[in-house]
């Protein structure tokens, strides 16, 4: 999967899956999952049960402010 543009992002629903998050930050899906686990990741992971998703909206300031 190549790496989206911002504005391809800004189109995306509210909620996204960590791996298609970690393909747009440019880092892997584990180390994503790990950052978000322990409360540092630089986008803001929500957990539903045993799903994880990530806030568009953070990935987008998390790019913007890179």
């Amino acid at each position: 999967m190549s790496a989206p543009t911002l504005t391809d992002i800004r189109t995306w629903p509210a909620v996204v899956p960590v791996d298609q998050a970690a393909t747009a930050l440019g880092c892997s899906r584990s180390w994503l999952y790990a950052r978000i686990k322990t409360g540092d990741a630089p986008v803001r992971g929500l957990r539903y049960g045993t799903r994880v998703v990530v806030v568009t909206a953070s990935l987008i300031n998390a790019l913007e402010a890179s």
